[in-house]
């Protein structure tokens, strides 16, 4: 910010006023709203920059009292005299809309008041507050990006006005406003009168500009006393002075702000209320914002959570080679690794804290075996996280019995702050220090397992924790640790491919534009291009210009054929295919293979996901995909590669769960899906549904989990709408299962305020209720998928459970490598591909039970692609 400060030496009570609608549309435009939503859909970036803003100034200003104006949506009196008043302004964006109430609640819980008056303006609210902090021998400070504001300075009112974003403020005092526009903070509507104000729809006088109206205002003292001149002003501008003077009256009528309403009792109202802890701290929840915000508004206004009396830590030291005798004496206990040292603590507060690296041999040799031994109880927060940390010590981990970060993530599967300190605090209601000790982080271990478990109980969450998500994470441990073999000269061979590709489609594409500079990279650069060179049908306003976005390309290629587009539409491909394939590069380890790390908290449906790299972005069908899924090989010791899928488990879900006949007979026949579902929906038989008949209703059946519309379907298939809505028509006429089912679920999770997938998982979805249209169609979206995918990838899990599970009774050397979306990757050991074979199959198939049959299929071969089936 560029503004100084308090002044140290000015011990004066300090009033701090937000101007609420102004500071929350600086923030909308200074960061992204892509980049902020909850995963119901409710954008929150005005909600983070606005925060933001606020706690640099409560850090920086140190005000005493605190108040933040909104304008309300109904007509003010300005708009009764004037109906032209800000009636230019743009609609507001969807992505804006929930936000400002958003941003009240929160300032709410966090001790400041909110304030808004019928029939009148933010601007009015804060000159009568400023008026009365005056009075009041207080020094004011207006935080606006309203000019307006500035009649109101002072030598005790101070205007600090957003430049740039939401970070970069100018402190107008007296001597700023004369210095920057040449009249006093008096004159200053005087000159906004004359000069007018486009923001407002304030037109002032044609021809009359800053420096014009500077200098009368100067010259005759006020707008009044150029009123008092006008007919001796000669010109144009006195011609224009004097036909618009009725204009200039009202505008200046209408700048004045009213200092007078009746919006407090006493000044002492506007003193921070003090937080309740957990009340701001769900706040921060539901807006799903990281740890770093949340902290730093704590420590900024002093919330502190209730002491609760911890059980002082008994810390025993061991003398060398007796640790045996001390574990064979405890029960219930949690482990937690920080660095090189190791805690354990027992239900008790009893425990030890052992540096791993100076561990006695025989104490080593213990501790190894305990911690390998599935029959020894284990309590962790991140248990997948232990295990690699264990791993540095040759120390296998297992037995783990609960995983509070597990617990955590199914008690709220949208919240995105899954730390130890984080759970703590929202679960449990204490803060843990950032100097906590290892014992001090079990403890917390301990206490959260205390207070989670009846939680779980309460949401009927405890059979997915304790049977699905606390055994899967070992296996995804180990699945990390062992990684799959890559062939990087053949990765890097590709890579130089995609590279030649590139230079090819930038060379083309330059030669067609006529500009061997031309960087495609570049919107500003492709905007000019496309509509001021070619002149091609203008795409999706944008705040930066039209849009170049992938999608708006699509249209516009589709629409004007132009060659330039072809070139940069496939220079973007393989950009991205060349940045997957060096990604993949990077991520080679020391021993020649890649380890991803998989996902288990990473979605709110509870599918896994992969990253570092992401193996699930990896093309299937495309020639592309083929080649880089032909680098991941068989590792040495190992026979071939072998790969298990399940064919269409969501619409096999959907079947289930919609309970359709007509779904279920398909599937019951044999039938292919798409084939029997297009025969019926076009009314033709089976043999005559032509390639697209099928993938018309194949877009459509996956759609639909989507809670895809006619005209979402038509753009997908570009076809006209009339015909997209024509062949949905069809489809729940034939198949009125699923539009049961589909109305039905959407209108169950509005009431329960979550979905719940056939095991239980729940997906809780506060935005059914929101007044934000576009945050309560995304939540209807995701309550329709969350069943759907949930239900899938709770059986890929239940698989993996029973596939880990067979190859330890049968003591196989066979390993599962990996899991993308609904195929296991295993890497067969010699002489066990027909057992892995037949084993794979037959535990996936017998995962669930649905009223369809699940559809298992099996390849093998010398790489992942040759094992694609």
């Amino acid at each position: 910010m560029s503004s100084a400060g308090k002044d140290a030496t000015d011990d004066r009570p300090t009033l701090l006023l937000l101007d609420g609608h102004s500071l929350a549309f600086r923030a909308f435009y200074a960061l992204p709203a892509q980049n902020f939503s909850t995963t119901g859909g409710q954008h929150t970036n005005a909600v983070y920059g606005f925060l933001g803003m606020f706690l640099g100034l409560m850090e920086k200003e140190q005000p005493t009292h605190v108040a933040a104006a909104f304008d309300l949506s109904g007509p003010t009196f300005r708009e009764e005299s004037f109906p032209a008043y800000k009636a230019q302004r743009p609609a507001t964006p969807d992505e804006f809309k929930g936000q400002i109430g958003l941003i009240r609640r929160s300032l709410e819980a966090l001790g400041v008041k909110t304030i808004d008056k019928e029939a009148y303006e933010a601007d009015d609210i804060i000159a009568t507050l400023a008026t009365l902090g005056q009075k009041a021998g207080m020094r004011v400070l207006i935080c606006t990006g309203d000019r307006d504001s500035l009649q109101l300075v002072n030598d005790d009112v101070t205007v600090l006005y957003t430049l740039k974003g939401v970070s970069d403020l100018h402190r107008f005092t007296p001597e700023a406003v004369e210095e920057k526009y040449g009249v006093t903070p008096t004159q200053y509507p005087d000159l906004a009168a004359l000069r007018g104000d486009t923001s407002d729809n304030m037109p002032g006088v044609p021809g009359v500009g800053p420096k014009t109206a500077q200098k009368w205002i100067t010259q005759y003292g006020s707008l009044d006393g150029v009123i008092d001149v006008m007919d001796d002003i000669k010109g144009k501008v006195g011609e224009s002075l004097r036909e618009n003077i009725d204009n200039v009256k009202l505008a200046r009528e209408i700048t004045e702000m009213v200092r007078d309403l009746d919006v407090v009792d006493s000044m002492d109202d506007l003193k921070p209320a003090e937080v309740d802890a957990n009340e701001a701290l769900q706040v921060f929840e539901d807006l799903q914002f990281g740890a770093t915000l949340r902290n730093r508004a704590f420590r900024t206004l002093g919330v502190e959570f209730e002491d609760t009396d911890q059980i002082p830590i008994t810390q025993e030291e061991i003398k060398p080679g007796k640790l045996a005798t001390w574990l064979k004496k405890r029960t219930g206990v949690a482990v937690e690794v920080v660095g090189e040292s190791i805690a354990i603590l027992d239900k008790d507060n009893v425990g030890v804290e052992l540096d791993l690296p100076g561990l006695d041999p025989k104490d080593d040799a213990t501790l190894t075996d305990w911690l390998a031994d599935a029959s020894k109880p284990k309590w962790l927060h991140s248990a997948k996280e232990t295990f690699h940390q264990l791993q540095r010590f040759d120390m296998e981990l297992d037995g783990v019995e609960h995983d509070t970060s597990l617990a955590a993530y199914l008690l709220r599967p949208d919240v995105r702050t899954g730390a130890l300190s984080d759970v703590l605090q929202r679960h449990a209601g204490r803060e843990l220090s950032e100097k906590a000790t290892p014992l001090e982080r079990a403890q917390a271990v301990i206490e959260l397992i205390k207070t989670l478990n009846p939680e779980l109980d309460a949401a009927g969450q405890s059979a997915l924790y304790f049977d699905m998500e606390v055994p899967l994470s070992l296996i995804l441990a180990r699945m990390e640790h062992v990684g799959i073999t890559v062939d990087r000269d053949l990765l890097e061979e590709l890579s130089e491919d995609y590279g030649a590709k590139l230079a090819e489609e930038v060379a083309a594409a330059r030669e067609i534009a006529d500009d061997p500079k031309l960087n495609l990279s570049s919107p500003k650069q492709l905007q000019k291009v496309l509509f001021e060179d070619f002149d091609l049908p203008k795409t999706k306003k944008t705040k930066t210009g039209y849009s170049t976005a992938a999608g708006e390309l699509e249209k516009l290629a589709a629409q004007s054929n132009h060659p330039f587009l072809a070139h940069l539409m496939a220079h973007r491909e393989y950009q991205k295919m060349k940045s997957t394939i060096d990604g993949l590069v990077e991520a080679i380890a020391d021993d020649g293979r890649i380890h991803t790390t998989f996902n288990q908290k990473g979605s709110a449906t509870g599918r896994l996901s992969s990253s570092d790299p992401n193996l699930q972005n990896i093309p299937v069908r495309t020639e592309a995909g083929r080649r880089i899924r032909g680098a991941f090989l068989v590792g040495e010791g190992y026979e071939t590669l072998l790969t298990a899928d399940y064919s269409q488990i969501e619409m096999r879900v959907m079947a289930h769960l919609s309970e359709d006949s007509g779904l279920i007979e398909a599937y019951q026949s044999g039938e292919d899906l798409h084939n029997y579902v297009g025969s019926r929906v076009f009314d033709v038989p089976v043999d005559e549904v032509t390639p697209e008949l099928r993938r018309k209703v194949k877009a459509l059946s996956y759609g639909l989990v989507y809670g895809l519309s006619a005209f979402g379907l038509s753009q997908q298939l570009k076809i006209s709408a009339r015909e997209a809505k024509g062949i949905m028509e069809n489809y729940f006429e034939r198949f009125g299962g699923v539009k049961n089912y589909l109305d039905h679920v959407v209108e169950v999770a509005r009431e329960d305020g979550y979905t719940q997938t056939l095991f239980g998982r729940r997906r809780y979805l506060p935005e059914l209720s929101s007044s934000n249209r576009v945050a309560r169609e995304n939540a209807e979206r995701a309550a329709l998928n969350a069943p759907i995918q949930g239900t899938a990838a709770d059986i890929i899990k239940i698989a993996m459970l029973r596939v880990d599970s067979a190859l330890r009774e049968g003591d196989y050397k066979s390993r599962v490598l990996l899991q993308v979306h609904d195929e296991l990757v295993v890497e067969v050991a010699p002489g066990e591909l027909e057992q892995m074979t037949e084993l794979l199959t037959q535990e996936m198939d017998h995962a669930a039970s649905l009223r369809v049959p699940l559809d298992v299929s099996a390849g093998h071969g010398k790489n992942w692609d040759l094992a694609a089936h």
